[in-house]
């Protein structure tokens, strides 16, 4: 493996950066490539086929181009869709992202769980295998929501979040019947960690929130171990679509280098 290959995180917008923190803390050094897919984004709004064609045609041309190391889909929707399609479809390891359902079950007193994702997501049957497989003894209750998606990329473009409307999103899970015993929300879209903050805020108190960053982190640093990395890296944000919208993004980013597919 050669030192300057990086890590290929993938993603719709930019939420997937809740995945890239976390790994950069365990490793500085690793060089990254992070795709945003503008031109397709939103994907909670998409069906199931068109991401699931798609995704596999994106992340070949970007393994082409950029000859990653590992690559990440660092999008709850894009990967319990296209993981498998992903997995067969290029010869790079995969590491894919799926909601924190098993840990918020070890959290929470009242077993009653909320997972808060993209549409897309939360009626996907993948979420039914993992509630069963590690909440059995939980209620499950599950929102889908497109708003707090974009609420999440208009903040990172410098737009604060407006606290009545993520209250508004947040009810979508506390409204349901049982919501009210709600203890852990899992962020099941990599666009919400961006807004935990803001969200604790309006929750009610003691709702503690869980996301799959962390341990995705933990997951590439396992596969990557005892692996060279430069000494300097150059970190590379791309876009399916570059318009103003996508350079105005990268600059409040930080990225200096910014190119399309």
């Amino acid at each position: 493996m050669i030192e300057s290959a990086p890590i290929l995180f993938f993603d719709s917008g930019v939420g997937g950066l809740s995945v890239v923190a976390p790994t950069r803390a365990l490793l500085p050094r690793a060089p990254i490539v992070y795709a945003a897919d503008s031109a397709g984004f939103p994907y909670g709004t998409r069906s199931e086929a068109e991401i699931a064609a798609r995704v596999p045609a994106l992340l070949g041309r970007l393994v082409e181009r950029y000859r990653p190391r590992l690559v990440v889909i660092a999008c709850n929707t894009a990967s319990t869709i296209a993981l498998a399609a992903v997995r067969a479809a290029l010869d790079v390891g995969v590491v894919g992202t799926v909601p924190a359902i098993k840990p918020a079950a070890a959290m929470s007193r009242s077993r009653v769980i909320g997972v808060l994702g993209t549409a897309a997501t939360v009626r996907q049957p993948y979420v039914d295998d993992l509630a069963a497989r590690f909440a059995s003894d939980c209620t499950v209750l599950r929102y889908g929501s497109a708003a707090l998606v974009e609420i999440a990329e208009a903040k990172l473009a410098g737009t604060p979040p407006d606290p009545a409307a993520l209250a508004r999103e947040l009810d979508g899970l506390l409204a349901q019947p049982g919501g009210a015993a709600i203890d852990v929300i899992v962020n099941a879209c990599t666009h919400f960690p961006l807004l935990e903050a803001e969200m604790a805020a309006v929750a009610p108190a003691g709702v503690r929130f869980v996301d799959g960053g962390p341990g995705i982190a933990r997951r590439i640093v396992h596969l990557t171990g005892g692996q060279a990395w430069p000494e300097q890296a150059e970190d590379v944000l791309v876009f399916t679509r570059l318009g103003e919208a996508e350079r105005r993004l990268a600059a409040a980013l930080g990225f200096a280098r910014v190119e399309a597919l």
